[in-house]
């Protein structure tokens, strides 16, 4: 059915219908991040169809949200109907009970069957996953929950990298304020990048975070490992990412042999002693290219990729874009 077909006429002109779900302990800023973001994009843009967004819960009622506000509903989950333009599950504190809700649940799928896109936000995957709608897809979540619904639904291909993933037309997002990456990647699609990044500068918030860029840095995703000799080697790996730090190397350094330090490294930082040094250089590479002027060869030098190509390379795998990209969309919105 095509994006024509999942619209209404009010007042004389078409409105894409996108319904937010809301229940119990939701997340508040998982749904004002999608309605602020819409609501906005109205009001920026001369758009040929508009959003006309409703919030959704179960009965219809006031949704008190995790916060302890409580919100207003437009319509009962159970009495909505489409065809949507979109449909957005939303997460909190409140998503188990939600998803445990067969009758809920079934209420989701049924709308998903009548929507163009559907989409979660944070561990609204979950409601997604058990109304089935993630069988057999890549999927993110927020990435402390995203071992709990691997173990959950293992007919599910979980990602807890990246800020948003779209897989055909379902799209899940991390967590909470990754919701907003989600609403420009969809302004951008139903109406181009122009309004997309006008929205970006109106809410004050970067354009834009490509999906794939990861949801935490290296350098403040964990504390510093327990082992000794694993502190040791990765605080010479920051501080001289242009050495060479292959693992031969960092082995002889440690004294050990590069096998028992792949143990350690894998033990203690989840992925091998290569891997760990792409990473770290790729973000290193990454605050060079935003605070500084130099140009990629110089940049790729300095973080020890050695070629341009290289760095290309790593920040495609790592971040989804091009360096030049990556330097151009921090710029354009201050830097991070």
């Amino acid at each position: 059915m095509s994006v024509r077909d999942r619209v209404v006429r009010m007042g004389g002109r078409a409105e894409r219908l996108v319904a937010v779900v809301g229940f119990e302990a939701a997340e508040l800023l998982d749904i004002a991040c999608v309605t602020t973001g819409l609501a906005m994009a109205n009001g920026l843009g001369d758009v040929d169809v508009p959003y006309r967004v409703r919030v959704v819960g179960p009965g219809g009622g006031a949704i008190r949200c995790g916060t302890g506000l409580t919100l207003g509903s437009d319509e009962s989950l159970e009495r909505t109907r489409g065809p949507l333009d979109t449909l957005v599950v939303s997460g909190g504190l409140g998503v188990d009970r939600f998803a445990a809700d067969a009758r809920l649940v079934g209420h989701v799928r049924r709308l998903a069957r009548e929507s163009r896109r559907v989409a979660s936000v944070c561990t609204g995957a979950g409601v997604l996953a058990a109304a089935g709608l993630l069988d057999g897809r890549r999927a993110t979540t927020h990435w402390q929950f995203a071992p709990r619904l691997a173990a959950r639904h293992p007919g599910v291909s979980v990602d807890p990298a990246p800020l948003w993933i779209r897989d055909g037309n379902v799209y899940t997002s991390a967590g909470v304020t990754s919701a907003l990456d989600l609403t420009l990647a969809f302004v951008e699609e139903d109406h181009g990048s122009d309004l997309a990044r006008r929205v970006a500068r109106h809410l004050v918030v970067y354009m834009q975070r490509p999906g794939n860029q990861t949801q935490m840095s290296l350098f403040t995703a964990a504390p510093p490992p327990r082992d000794d000799t694993v502190r040791a080697l990765v605080a010479h790996i920051a501080a001289r990412p242009h050495d060479d730090l292959s693992t031969p190397v960092l082995a002889a350094r440690a004294g050990m042999t590069p096998r028992h330090l792949t143990r350690l490294f894998t033990e203690h930082l989840g992925q091998s002693p290569g891997r760990y040094v792409r990473a770290v250089r790729t973000e290193a590479a990454a605050q060079l290219l935003v605070t500084t002027a130099l140009p990629l060869s110089s940049v790729a030098v300095r973080c020890g990729f050695g070629t341009s190509e290289s760095l290309r390379k790593a920040f495609a795998d790592h971040y989804g874009v091009s360096p030049s990209r990556y330097r151009e969309n921090m710029r354009s919105t201050g830097g991070r």
